[in-house]
């Protein structure tokens, strides 16, 4: 699948990816900074995402094989990949599936290990909105709101609704299949093998995705492996602290 990105900068390669219902262009000011910096940073859109094609299929296989074919398409040697909760796991199985086609990885905000569905009741809310009745963004959020409390994920759903044609808005993420898979979202990323690539999880110190008491099960399968937490942010690290964790990607790949 030939995946929509956008470039910034030049110099070292570094590969970003997003969360669920997310985009790059939610990572479009961290990747200015990053450029500003020295390296060429691409941003991607996942598939079912954004502006990349969507497909009935919505696993981490298939979209870490989407983004080796990224790599292939730009050229790429031995890239960084910075990976957002699905994206992170996205980047865990890059790793594990194509030894030594990144440099480092690092993961944010997420582990490998099984999750349960979290977002249920996001989905079931936007499913059950009808878009076909909707003439404008407040109105979606509107009937959001009964459902989903915090203003914040709602204006980050609402960034993915767009005119599809001058009568009719839709949701840039493929709901149908989100919807179908989303299961397939906190499934386990575990390798096979102990991973030798470096790797550095960075978890939002508000954030109770990344379980500290584990940590040590994860230390277990990646020899290379580097572990920070960034004080006062939630799960949406980029967002509550930028530049804290511009410092530690900085930090982990010069």
């Amino acid at each position: 699948m030939k995946l929509s990105y956008r470039v910034y900068g030049e110099g070292r390669p570094v590969l970003i990816f997003h969360g669920l219902f997310g985009m790059s262009d939610n990572w479009q000011s961290f990747a200015r900074m990053l450029a500003e910096k020295g390296y060429q940073v691409i941003t991607a859109d996942l598939r079912n995402h954004g502006l990349s094609p969507h497909d009935e299929v919505h696993d981490y296989t298939s979209m870490a094989a989407d983004v080796a074919e990224l790599i292939a398409d730009l050229n790429l040697q031995q890239p960084v990949v910075i990976g957002h909760s699905m994206g992170g796991k996205m980047a865990l199985t890059l790793i594990n599936s194509y030894a030594n086609l990144v440099s480092k990885a690092i993961v944010i905000d997420i582990a490998p290990y099984q999750y349960p569905v979290h977002h249920r009741e996001i989905i079931d809310t936007l499913v059950s909105i009808d878009l076909s009745k909707i003439t404008r963004r407040s109105e979606a959020e509107k009937l959001m709101s009964d459902a989903i409390d915090d203003y914040g994920t709602r204006q980050f759903l609402l960034k993915n609704l767009h005119w599809k044609t001058p009568e009719q808005m839709d949701w840039r993420f493929n709901l149908k299949t989100l919807n179908e898979h989303i299961e397939e979202v906190g499934t386990a990323t575990w390798p096979s093998v102990i991973i030798d690539t470096p790797v550095l999880f960075v978890k939002g110190s508000n954030s109770g995705y990344i379980e500290e008491a584990r940590f040590s099960e994860i230390k277990n399968w990646y020899s290379n492996l580097q572990f920070v937490s960034i004080e006062g942010a939630g799960h949406w690290v980029q967002a509550d602290k930028p530049h804290e964790l511009l410092e530690a990607v900085l930090k982990f790949i010069e």
